[in-house]
């Protein structure tokens, strides 16, 4: 009789156990739960907006650097051997003394450029130029009278084969115009020299139109000539094709010394003011004060242009441009030079 018993008892604590395990794991129908959503997170960036130009080809991480503003040597002579040019956001013109130019190249990110040049010494106008982008000035040497004190004013970068920021190279011309800054090199220096490098507070150069809507006028300009001086005239020749004005200096058309390619802008501006000897100029060279308060000028763009009312004012300025009527310009995304020349200067755009 045990041995009937036994067999059915272990059958039913077996179909108790299989019963305990099966109310523990239901197998329960789930179609009526609701559903979770996947997270779907946007990939970063790509890109940032850079400020000094509107367009979306900055490095995101170099957003919030401050930019350099390099002085170039514009001497004639010296013209055929820059390079770097092509790279700057903004360029600044603007005569220094005997009726010569030099340049102010603005860079967001100077390390995309291998090579920046040639260096030349500073000016008082240039470090107003540097402060009104909150930017690290870039020289190589100055003009001690006026702009030597006023250099205590702005962080910068003396461009030197002492350190990593310069380099001479030969390049067939005295050894004055041989002088050459690596791009990365000057962001290299300027963090060993404990220079701040970090801007906190990063705003648009100009209001920039989006590159759907441009902006284009009626008058035309697919010429523009700027006479800073009877040995100096600078020329921008439009190209359709490119959507850019060529440089020439007079009818020679500038390309990059390493590259060769043709020197190009999308934007140009023509600033009037007054440039005068400084009063009771004592140097003998005859350095020029550039007046950066306000003035008329134009804007040209596409082979078009509008007259323009500009403003600048106190140093740590930078320049606000309006329409003749005050209404705010609206600028096309890209790089931009900026001849800044003495309102007797004759302009002339066909």
């Amino acid at each position: 009789m045990l041995k009937r018993i036994l067999p059915l008892f272990l059958c039913l604590v077996l179909c108790l156990s299989v019963g305990c395990n099966n109310s523990n794991n239901l197998d329960v129908d789930r179609g009526d739960e609701p559903s979770i959503p996947e997270v779907t997170v946007p990939p970063e960036p790509e890109f940032a907006v850079n400020p000094l130009t509107g367009v979306e080809d900055l490095e995101p991480e170099k957003l919030n650097n401050r930019p350099f503003a390099i002085t170039i040597n514009n001497i004639s002579v010296a013209q055929p051997v820059q390079t770097g040019l092509n790279d700057a956001d903004i360029v600044y013109e603007t005569e220094v003394e005997g009726g010569i130019t030099r340049l102010v190249a603005l860079y967001q990110d100077t390390t995309k450029t291998e090579k920046i040049g040639t260096i030349r010494s500073a000016r008082y106008a240039f470090i107003d130029l540097a402060m009104g982008h909150n930017a690290i000035y870039v020289h190589h040497g100055q003009d001690s009278i006026h702009a030597g004190k006023h250099l205590n004013d702005v962080n910068r970068v003396v461009v030197s084969t002492n350190n990593a920021s310069g380099v001479r190279i030969k390049n067939g011309l005295a050894s004055e115009h041989t002088l050459y800054a690596y791009g990365q090199g000057l962001w290299d220096v300027a963090k060993a020299n404990g220079i701040k490098t970090e801007n906190t507070n990063v705003k648009p150069w100009q209001t920039f139109a989006a590159e759907d809507a441009p902006v284009s006028f009626v008058d035309v300009a697919n010429t523009v000539s700027v006479t800073f001086s009877n040995s100096y005239r600078t020329v921008f020749q439009y190209d359709a094709a490119t959507g850019k004005y060529n440089r020439f200096f007079g009818t020679a058309e500038r390309k990059d010394y390493y590259t060769g390619e043709t020197v190009a802008f999308k934007n140009v501006f023509v600033l009037n003011t007054t440039i005068r000897n400084y009063p009771g100029c004592v140097d003998g060279k005859g350095h020029k004060d550039v007046l950066l308060q306000s003035g008329s000028g134009y804007y040209c763009v596409n082979g078009t242009y509008t007259p323009i009312k500009w403003s600048k004012g106190a140093a740590s300025n930078g320049f606000t441009f309006t329409l003749e009527d005050g209404t705010p310009l609206t600028v096309n995304p890209g790089n931009s030079w900026v001849c800044i020349a003495n309102s007797t200067t004759a302009k002339s755009f066909t």
